[in-house]
């Protein structure tokens, strides 16, 4: 439990008679005008009329320290409030940085009543594999509260959000952009954290708009320095006001000391300086301010100093060793200085430029026994461990075992959900550790895996290699290895291989954990495209699993062994081994699989071989399965094989908004690169048929990094996509250049060209190596095209590509339309379109009449399946031909919607009957972030930003209708 929740019904008491006896806000407080600021006012009221009409935005308010960021974001909450639109609130805390989600749940948590399940969001929140479905949660609730009354969420002082919480912001802002959600955030101008920086960039691509805070113009500073004072002031007291340099805060904090120091005084209407003892530096007029308390507040204010920048009266009273009733009079005391402010049962410093002035003041070895015993009562307060190791991680002292523990502790409950934040912890729990100590092993493991974790990779060898070697006990050490091939797998798997096959080597370990060591080995060594290292590592990996009687990794070396048969054209085998697989992990349970899961590989097979229904059912069963037991990435893979299937199928616009679904997921979750490369080849290959030049260069852009990957494997699919690019652009010769070392590697077991290898590809080499004079190359991919097909005559979809490469090579009519005739039985419209196609071509070099109707049928293909540039190109034939046909779109099932995909309008209507995207996946069977694509598609062709605009869309067509 939180330790605010704690407060005793004396507490409560307590500061129930605080806020009787506070008096009204003055100058600085929550009532007082804003001064100099009429620009930014403006614009703020313009952002909420918009919000009242149903469109949301963001606005960032950066500044300096003391600038007013906050005494903006009360007035915007006054003006909202006036507006009547509901106002979310909220604020980060220094020393909350590793609390994950505090801020933002706290900023819904007030005014307005509770919006969540709290206890169930904080849970969601520790979690990797929960996070994504805490992000779905916090959207759903979002979603709802927004279309019953539009929203402004205002969060301060976003340079101390914590991890999570600045994923939220990220992504949520991403995902509400049609709601009439306004997002007012607060921070601090050259935040210097990654995250931050990372964040406060996405929002900027999202059309954030920055209203900086400089210093006040000198009328602005008369006008405070008139509102402090009470009467207008005279030249001296401008001047002396001049030295704070037009920062609020400072402004107002120096006007009060010369007031109460009498450094001033008003004569009649006119406020004059009376002597030359003005404080010049605002920490200087702090101590003042602490010098005229009573010994008895000071103590507080100190006290709560070192605590952070708000405190509870219970953890106050407990630290200072007296009754909360006691506290009564120095607490009021410190209101009435404005050095405190009371909010929801707590105190905070009224700005943190007050608390660090105070905090300066404390001796610093009293400064962290305070800090100490602090987290010690918040712990026994049942606070989490992670804000107890907050106030220990700058300063604890080297040797301190309990602040190891503490630190540790916190860094493992924050490993999931907020890694980043989980290696600053476990960092500082190393430095703190002798490298005698027992722990020190175990600690250094944590640190490595999180420096993995975290893309710190070679800090993390560079620890390996300084520490491991005899450091260890071998079982300990091995499950280290594990851990480091499982974090490593999702972005390096060459790494991955290696960690495995180092600690598979180690002696005297158990068999279960060297049956998964080389069960993983194998995989990674798959996923690196080195098949007789991986048929190897197979052997060995089944006889360890049998040994250690781990069915888990039997599962997984059964699947890889399907993949090599794959890639060694024993198609037959590679489909009994993964029913196999399937059926194995199926038994033993989805969770105990290393291969996750099994059936995707089984999907992909049923892909290739042209079987697209049965793909498709087994993807959304994946994601149907994978989205009830909660695990986000395993979805995600699900969601790259289905944006595959519907690709190599020919429904562009669906496998478009499927991969767009996957790279938001993949990007939300740090998920490997698998996934992310299924998704960019579809991408690209989608924006290659639709002519989508922007898409092409941003994909083109990604697909380069591709290439300087240590897996040629991956190095493959990048130039294989760089060089349809260069193909699509009339460089042929550059496309052949790019495909140099996927061409080395075309006789090897493994993808050469797309990964996994889609047999119509090779079709698409031999046409772009004809194009480029490469003949050779040509012939020697119709060659293997030919022999798959003998090897594997089951399976008519290697038969049609052999047939149609061989066209091709030839120019042979026959074998194109034997290739037609092959295809005509198999649901993939862009390669039977290209077949047609080019038999097209070929046949009018004896009869037009004969050619016409092929190139008509592959022109309906091309349409059918949203490929522009195809169907643009085989228009272009036909006018030549004397043939001219009239440019058409894709074939719609909606009058109403004419615009739109089949899929978008599905998503549309329900969206426009108020359902909620997660409500709309549901009701769909798909991923909310695929609702989200296929939504933002729309938008964009109806040339609308909000649901508002969309519903108003939906009854006028429903009128017309």
């Amino acid at each position: 439990m939180h330790a605010r929740s704690l407060l005793t019904a004396l507490q409560r008491n307590t500061l129930k008679a605080f806020r009787q006896s506070v008096p009204s806000p003055r100058i600085g407080d929550s009532q007082s005008p804003v001064r100099g600021r009429d620009a930014e006012l403006a614009l703020l009221d313009e952002r909420f009329a918009e919000l009242a009409r149903g469109r949301g935005g963001i606005v960032c308010v950066e500044g300096a320290p003391g600038s007013g960021k906050s005494r903006l974001l009360v007035e915007a909450w006054g003006r909202a409030m006036r507006r009547e639109l509901r106002v979310f609130q909220g604020g980060a805390d220094p020393d909350g940085q590793f609390v994950p989600l505090g801020p933002l749940l706290d900023g819904l948590l007030t005014d307005s009543g509770t919006l969540f399940d709290v206890d169930r969001l904080r849970d969601l929140a520790s979690a990797s594999e929960q996070r994504f479905w805490l992000l779905q949660e916090l959207q759903d609730r979002l979603e709802q509260a927004a279309l019953d009354m539009p929203l402004v969420i205002a969060l301060d002082d976003v340079q101390w959000l914590d991890d999570v919480t600045l994923l939220a912001l990220r992504t949520l802002t991403a995902r509400l952009t049609s709601h009439a959600i306004l997002w007012l955030l607060a921070v601090r101008t050259n935040a210097a954290a990654p995250g931050v920086r990372a964040t406060l960039d996405r929002l900027g691509q999202l059309g954030a708009l920055r209203l900086e805070l400089g210093p006040l113009t000198a009328e602005a500073v008369a006008e405070i320095t008139e509102d402090v004072l009470g009467a207008r002031p005279d030249a001296g007291t401008l001047k002396a006001a001049g030295r704070a340099e037009g920062v609020p805060l400072l402004l107002v904090e120096l006007l009060r000391s010369m007031r109460e120091e009498h450094s001033v005084v008003v004569e009649g209407d006119i406020a004059r300086l009376a002597g030359d003892e003005v404080p010049a530096r605002f920490q200087a007029s702090v101590r003042l301010a602490l010098d005229r308390l009573t010994p008895a507040t000071r103590e507080v204010v100190q006290t709560a100093s070192a605590v952070g920048r708000t405190v509870t009266i219970g953890l106050l009273a407990e630290l200072l060793g007296r009754p909360s009733a006691s506290l009564i009079a120095p607490v009021q005391e410190a209101l009435d200085a404005h050095l405190f402010v009371e909010r929801d049962e707590r105190l905070l410093f009224r700005h943190d430029l007050f608390r660090e002035a105070v905090e300066s003041s404390i001796p610093v070895a009293v400064h962290r026994a305070l800090r100490r015993h602090a987290a010690e009562v918040l712990l026994a307060r049942g606070a989490p461990v992670t804000e107890a190791a907050a106030l220990l991680v700058d300063t604890a002292e080297a040797g301190d075992q309990r602040a190891v523990e503490l630190l540790r502790a916190a860094a493992a409950e924050l490993s999931a959900s907020a890694p980043a934040s989980a290696e600053q912890l476990s960092r500082r729990a190393l430095e703190l550790t002798a490298e005698t100590a027992p722990e020190h092993p175990a600690v250094v493991a944590e640190t490595m895996l999180l420096l993995w974790q975290t893309g710190q990779a070679g800090q993390a060898r560079a620890l390996a290699a300084a520490v491991l070697p005899g450091s260890m006990r071998p079982e300990a050490e091995a499950r280290l290895r594990l851990g480091l091939a499982r974090v490593s797998s999702q972005f390096d798997f060459t790494e991955a291989a290696e960690q495995a096959r180092i600690g598979a080597a180690l002696p005297d370990i158990s068999e279960g954990v060297r049956a998964q060591l080389l069960a993983l080995r194998c995989l990674n060594l798959s996923m690196i495209g080195d098949f007789e290292a991986t048929s190897r590592a197979v052997a060995e990996a089944l006889a360890a699993a049998a040994e250690g009687d781990d069915d888990a990794a039997r599962a997984t070396a059964i699947a890889v062994d399907s993949v090599v048969r794959f890639y060694r054209m024993e198609w037959q085998r590679a489909f009994e081994l993964a029913d196999e697989a399937s059926s194995l992990a199926d038994d033993i349970g989805f969770l105990h699989s290393l291969w996750v899961p099994e059936a995707l590989w089984q999907a992909f097979l049923f892909n290739a071989e042209g079987r697209t229904d049965r793909a498709l059912a087994e993807s959304a069963a994946g994601i149907r399965e994978t989205q009830k037991q909660g695990q986000a990435a395993a979805m995600g893979l699900w969601m790259s094989n289905r944006s595959r299937v519907l690709f190599d199928a020919g429904h562009l616009d669906d496998a478009r908004a499927e991969a767009e679904a996957t790279t938001a997921l993949a990007d939300e979750m740090g998920m490997g690169n698998f996934a992310e490369a299924t998704a960019l080849y579809t991408l690209l290959r989608v924006a290659l048929h639709t002519n989508d030049r922007e898409a092409v260069t941003t994909y083109a852009a990604q697909a380069e990094r591709m290439v300087g990957d240590p897996a040629v494997l991956v190095r493959n699919v990048g130039s294989w996509l760089l060089a349809l690019v260069a193909d699509d652009v009339g460089a042929p010769d550059r496309a052949m250049e790019l495909l140099d070392e996927s061409f080395g590697t075309l006789a090897l077991d493994g993808p050469s060209l797309a990964s996994p290898d889609d047999p119509a590809d090779m079709v698409v080499f031999v046409r772009m190596a004809l194009r480029a004079g490469a003949a050779e190359r040509a012939a020697a991919a119709v060659s293997l095209a030919e022999r798959r097909a003998d090897r594997n005559a089951g399976f008519p979809v290697l038969a049609a590509a052999a047939a149609h490469a061989r066209g091709l090579l030839d120019n042979d009519l026959g074998q194109l339309l034997t290739a037609v005739e092959l295809y005509d039985g198999i649901p993939r419209l862009l390669p039977r379109a290209a077949a047609l196609e080019d038999a097209g071509i070929r046949l009018a070099t004896r009869s037009a009449a004969d050619a016409v109707p092929r190139l008509d049928r592959a022109l309906d293909l091309y349409t059918e399946a949203g490929a522009e540039r195809d169907a643009a190109r085989v228009r272009c034939r036909l006018r030549a031909m004397g043939a001219p046909r009239r440019r058409t779109s894709a074939q719609r099932t909606s009058a109403v919607w004419p615009e739109l995909t089949e899929s978008e309008v599905a998503v549309i209507r329900l969206v426009a009957q108020g359902l909620t995207n997660r409500a709309t996946a549901q009701r769909l069977g798909l991923s909310p972030h695929t609702v989200s694509s296929h939504l933002r598609r729309a938008f964009i062709k109806l040339d609308i930003t909000s649901r508002v605009e969309l519903a108003e869309i939906a009854a006028a067509r429903r009128h017309g209708e």
